[in-house]
């Protein structure tokens, strides 16, 4: 039996490749992925926006600060609400990047080339002891 996350990726991933045409980008830096150190560095220097597509009830556990909260069971709603400049990187943070991971396929095949995720995720994130804040906090 599907647990509720899987749930919501399959959801969420039938709700992107059915969605409208998302806008094309060329974007491209090395891949899908991006290490968590790396992501922490261009996120704190800001020069990219850091989406945590985790649910509310992971969120509640804590967040980076500033990170912009997109619960993935909403993306296909608030697409919009992605940053569309390929001059303005995008990395999707979940738990553990098995869901940041499809998410960011998935948006690849729209026409997202400036998207990558994070490997380790959020718990790795935490198990580092990195700063984290409550959902609604000042940067």
């Amino acid at each position: 039996m599907p647990t509720p996350h899987r749930r919501q990726l399959l959801a969420t991933l039938s709700a992107l490749f059915l969605g409208a045409t998302l806008p094309h980008s060329t974007w491209a830096q090395g891949g899908p992925a991006v290490s968590l150190e790396a992501a922490r560095a261009a996120f704190e220097a800001e020069k990219v926006t850091l989406i945590d597509i985790r649910e509310p009830d992971e969120h509640a556990t804590g967040i980076a600060a500033g990170a912009q909260l997109l619960p993935m069971r909403q993306l296909a709603a608030r697409l919009s609400e992605i940053p569309a400049d390929p001059k303005r990187p995008v990395l999707l943070i979940c738990n553990t990047q098995n869901r940041s991971r499809a998410v960011q396929q998935a948006l690849q095949e729209r026409g997202y080339r400036h998207v990558q995720y994070v490997n380790g995720g959020m718990s790795e994130w935490a198990r580092r002891g990195w700063p984290m804040v409550k959902p609604g906090a000042p940067k």
